[in-house]
């Protein structure tokens, strides 16, 4: 079996300061780094969330860089027109010699580029079949051919990209919500065409989302049964991607670490989403003591 990778969600600080944690996570032996993709969140009684461009992080990040995947946790695809993610898609894994990973969801309930824009989707079951159409659309993108997409969410005309990704593709990790006693199948099993899951249980918050070893466990076991002889997945290693925060001391890192990958986990996030404690300083603080050493 193959080492369990770590990466690090820049979640606060400036442009540039997420650039150079970026740099700093390939220095101190992280395997990847992310970004995240929000629009004008939070409370604007003065708590409002500052986000910045995914992409044009990424751009920065991968030109600092060599080694580590680059992503965002995660991508809130619905919000994107397809030609326009697919473009700049292209453009970061070019730019980072195809190290570009697409971690996918539905987007946030509160994010106000679904919600004070007419005509985007803000229903989950719209969200949803947009994000599974633009996906589609991306997919078609890459193979270089001109193609024309006639979805109920996206309908295009003739469009062709003559670059491809790099290796191909771009990895591509839908969002799949694991509850052992009620499974949502339609979820999960959009992600078993593709490249790998971010795991997530039910929760209204970031941290409630987080799914522990058990739930990890079980789903790794259900993802390994229906991939089983399954024809329509995609090519390659399928990555089961977990999320959390790291306690600070080593020894206490390191088991919840191996808990995770003894349940089957390929991808750690180390992730902070507390503003009061995930300065861009502590951010970088905990970057250079580097991931656990499993």
């Amino acid at each position: 079996m193959s080492r369990m990778k770590f990466g690090f969600v820049g979640s606060f600080g400036t442009p540039q300061q997420n650039v150079a944690l970026a740099r700093e996570c390939e220095e101190h032996g992280w395997d990847g780094f992310f970004s995240w993709d929000g629009m004008s969140m939070g409370d604007w009684g003065g708590d409002a969330l500052t986000a910045w461009d995914p992409f044009a992080v990424l751009a920065g990040a991968a030109a600092v860089t060599e080694r580590i995947s680059l992503g965002a946790m995660v991508f809130a695809v619905p919000r994107h027109r397809a030609w326009e993610l697919a473009q700049r898609a292209l453009t970061v894994d070019h730019l980072s010699g195809g190290r570009l990973v697409l971690p996918a969801g539905v987007g946030v309930l509160d994010d106000r580029g679904f919600t004070s824009v007419p005509g985007q989707p803000t229903a989950l079951r719209e969200r949803a079949q947009r994000l599974d159409e633009t996906l589609a659309w991306l997919e078609r993108s890459w193979s270089g051919e001109e193609f024309e997409a006639d979805g109920q969410q996206v309908r295009t005309g003739p469009f062709r990209f003559a670059a491809p990704p790099v290796h191909g593709r771009i990895p591509v990790w839908p969002v799949g919500v694991w509850d052992a006693r009620n499974p949502p199948l339609k979820n999960l099993r959009r992600a078993l065409r593709w490249d790998g899951i971010v795991v997530q249980v039910r929760g209204t918050t970031p941290e409630e989302a987080e799914a522990g070893p058990d739930a990890v466990r079980e789903l790794a076991a259900w993802i390994a049964e229906q991939r089983d002889g399954d024809a329509g997945q995609a090519p390659g290693t399928f990555d089961v991607v977990a999320s959390g925060l790291l306690p600070s001391d080593a020894g206490e890192a390191r088991d919840q670490a191996q808990a995770m990958a003894d349940a089957g986990a390929t991808w750690f996030i180390d992730s902070w989403w507390d503003p009061t404690a995930a300065t861009p300083e502590r951010l970088l603080e905990r970057v250079r003591q580097g991931p656990p050493a499993l």
